[in-house]
């Protein structure tokens, strides 16, 4: 009994370390009426889930004029002179890869740093893509809160929750999955990658994470788009600070769909 009640809070405590590494708490507060710090709040939402088959993409909440990645693309992260080898899903999360893509494309990671490492007491997450970290004067605790500001408007750019159950064709948007009824297509195994977000689940915007194990209590939860095929070894070797040197598509960037803005 002490073992289950001690595995139980290590979850707890995990879960809300890549929670509360997400976006800004003003996006946080825009989407929850009363915004917590307890996981459980992660599977607590007034936004009912939408599929893309049961109503046309555009009218899912948070996703119009959003990139879309219609099939894979590849993308090198250099970490201390040693490349990262990502293969983007966008045949099963194409909002959540469209994004990351398109983010990759405009230069945003380059610069940034990775400001969570957690492997103890258990190996959990290397986090980072936080673009407040480009300034090295920015503190590392205060890193975690930052999302990708579009210099066009000026506004935050944030994408709904997409989790694609096995058996979907489609994914499910702007809500919690239960993975524990249904396995998901990206579940997060050693080596996935995902979207970090605050309490909200529409609230990812440019942070991400490495899952270090396999770590299914996150399933459902956040949105995993893709896999590390290439270079897992750098990605355990990355220390709290280090840095993105480049972030490049080496392939696939034909793949990207990018909304034509209105006349």
């Amino acid at each position: 009994m002490r073992l289950k009640i001690s595995q139980f809070f290590l979850s707890f405590v995990l879960i809300s370390a890549v929670m509360l590494g997400g976006c800004s708490t003003q996006q946080v507060a825009s989407n929850t009426s009363s915004p917590t710090s307890t996981a459980t709040s992660t599977t607590q939402t007034t936004t009912e889930a939408t599929s893309v088959s049961q109503t046309s993409s555009e009218s899912v909440p948070g996703i119009a004029g959003l990139p879309r990645l219609e099939g894979k693309a590849t993308v090198v992260i250099t970490v201390k002179g040693s490349p990262i080898t990502i293969e983007v899903d966008g045949t099963d999360a194409p909002i959540t890869a469209g994004n990351f893509v398109d983010l990759v494309q405009k230069g945003v990671y380059d610069g940034l740093a990775f400001h969570r490492v957690v492997r103890e007491p258990q190996p959990f997450v290397v986090q980072g893509g936080d673009p407040k970290s480009k300034d090295p004067k920015v503190p590392v605790d205060q890193l975690g809160t930052g999302s990708y500001i579009d210099p066009k408007t000026g506004n935050a750019r944030y994408i709904p929750l997409e989790i694609k159950p096995k058996g979907s064709d489609t994914p499910i948007y702007n809500k919690p999955f239960d993975a524990t009824a249904q396995p998901v297509v990206l579940p997060h195994k050693q080596g996935a990658v995902a979207m970090a977000r605050s309490q909200a689940p529409d609230s990812a915007s440019a942070q991400f994470y490495f899952p270090l194990a396999d770590l299914a209590i996150l399933d459902g939860n956040y949105a995993v788009f893709g896999n590390v095929t290439q270079g897992f070894d750098v990605v355990n070797k990355i220390q709290q600070g280090d840095r993105i040197e480049s972030a490049k598509v080496t392939q696939g960037a034909e793949n990207l769909k990018t909304p034509t803005p209105n006349p």
